[in-house]
């Protein structure tokens, strides 16, 4: 059986034309029922599996899940609550955005699918520059990779202008070595939030990236 139904979608397509703690306190009931606790359960089915791939990621639903209230202290949008749910496994869950995960979100627009090396610190891009010049073959294969490229495209991130002279040597050979973040992005229709298949689809996207996540995580 799907782990969603039609009242998920409703829910956000509501919420969307209705953000505001008014509407929300509402229903927050349907809130609970038809989004938390399904989507709860849905994370715990997609951390298991993703442990027998990461023996390391021992952590609860309740680490990775996201929550639904925005923080709108720097934000110009003032609406407080997010229009989708999400979560992001790996050991560490949703306490470190920057270490690579398996990040993603579900709402009544679209599946949208994240990972990669994304929030990088000076010293954190200094280690994966270093660690992907160490062996630009092994990460030019993972990257070109049929599977990856097929679901994911290609690997994003703004680039740096200025490099220094080593860097800039390495970039003659590969320009990604540029890039202030690795990371890659996917979106699937929305339609598969009801469909009891998207476990094993959401493993697919999972399974495409793991070789590049994890010779990220070597430099971490």
């Amino acid at each position: 059986m799907p782990y969603f139904n039609q009242e998920f979608i409703a829910f956000f397509k509501q919420l969307e034309k209705n953000n505001r703690k008014e509407w929300f306190d509402q229903n927050r009931k349907t809130y609970e029922k038809e989004v938390k606790a399904p989507f709860a359960e849905f994370v715990d089915e997609m951390i298991t599996r993703i442990q027998k791939h990461e023996p390391e990621a021992e952590i609860t639903g309740k680490d990775a899940i996201f929550r639904i209230n925005k923080d709108i202290r720097f934000s110009k949008d003032k609406t407080p609550y997010k229009t989708n749910v999400s979560a992001n496994i790996s050991k560490y869950g949703r306490k470190d955005k920057a270490y690579p995960g398996f990040y993603f979100e579900l709402s009544h627009r679209a599946i949208r699918i994240f990972g990669g090396a994304y929030r990088t610190t000076t010293p954190v891009l200094d280690q994966l520059r270093a660690h992907i010049a160490s062996d630009l073959k092994t990460f030019q294969n993972v990257y070109t990779d049929k599977a990856f490229t097929e679901k994911f495209g290609k690997i994003q991130g703004e680039q740096h202008k200025r490099l220094s002279k080593n860097i800039q040597k390495v970039a003659e050979k590969e320009p990604l070595i540029a890039n202030k973040q690795f990371y890659y992005t996917a979106e699937l229709d929305a339609s598969l939030v009801l469909n009891e298949e998207l476990p094993d689809r959401l493993m697919e996207y999972y399974l495409a990236a793991k070789p590049l996540n994890m010779l990220l995580r070597k430099a971490f």
